[in-house]
């Protein structure tokens, strides 16, 4: 599954993060810096395969994940993507428990992580890379785990502000998500009542914060990066295909300790302007 919508031109770049932002090879975004990538229609030719050990995958034992990315049957090496050559996010079916790791590269050039999950039930894992030379891509993988079930409520219902490690972070625009638009996403930050500024938040992989979203229908994926915005510790934008119910998690790091807030929102269908009819979505 791929969050990266792409002009429908043959020659276009675009940028992986903002897919309004289209332009020539070696342009970069004005949003967020990343090099544009060439637009391509066709299936990733890259195969991506995960094995447990053990197999037999339970609750609260760690589980080594083994991650190969091939082409014909080959490792392919990746490319270091804020800060690392493969983000690995997982989450469990009802979108209740996330996490966000990063395997390590191998000898053989495949990657490795040890996850422990913490209840029975079904499990995806996103799988962000980058081959080198090629174009950004996210695959799911599902996996079972066995043992205790969580004794939790599926029903997701709207959480606008989320209390954790003593900050209250706040999305502040949280009732106006709309597909087809340049969406925003407006976040405060506060600690013992005062009010946190961008130039508080530390640097985590390359950015001020990490942002994904989920959708709990089809649990389309997107991996958003902050750009700078006055007024607001975290800032960013994207582009929403799809209505319906997200889970969202924020990601931020003050004084050397990694906080991850989560939100619960509901996206409503905009209006497809001129310029959307050129973009597809782009997914796997």
């Amino acid at each position: 599954m791929n969050t990266h919508q792409h002009a429908n031109h043959d020659s276009a770049y675009v940028c992986p993060m903002h897919p309004e932002v289209t332009g020539n090879k070696g342009d970069k975004c004005p949003k967020c810096g990343m090099a544009l990538t060439p637009v391509n229609n066709q299936k990733s030719q890259f195969d991506v395969k995960v094995a447990a050990d053990p197999q037999n995958v339970e609750t609260g034992k760690p589980t080594n994940l083994s991650i190969a990315v091939t082409e014909h049957g080959k490792n392919v090496p990746l490319e270091v993507v804020h800060e690392m050559k493969m983000h690995l996010l997982v989450v469990n079916e009802e979108l209740t428990w996330f996490d966000h790791i990063h395997p390590e590269e191998q000898a053989d050039g495949s990657y490795k992580v040890s996850e422990t999950f913490p209840a029975a039930g079904k499990y995806l894992l996103f799988i962000d890379y980058k081959p080198t030379g090629g174009e950004a891509d996210v695959n799911m993988q599902k996996i079972e785990v066995k043992g205790t079930e969580a004794i939790q409520t599926t029903d997701l219902k709207a959480k606008f502000v989320s209390t954790v490690d003593g900050f209250t972070v706040t999305l502040l625009n949280g009732e106006d998500f709309k597909t087809n638009r340049n969406q925003g996403l407006q976040f405060s930050v506060e600690k013992n009542s005062k009010k946190l500024a961008e130039k508080d938040m530390q640097n985590y992989l390359g950015a001020t914060a990490h942002i994904v979203m989920i959708s709990k229908a089809d649990k389309d994926f997107l991996h958003i990066h902050p750009v700078s915005k006055e007024n607001f510790p975290i800032y960013a934008e994207t582009l929403i295909k799809k209505a319906g119910l997200y889970r969202v998690w924020v990601q931020f790091k003050i004084d050397n300790v990694l906080h991850t807030a989560d939100f619960t929102i509901t996206v409503s269908e905009g209006e497809k302007s001129a310029e959307d009819h050129s973009l597809h979505a782009h997914k796997h």
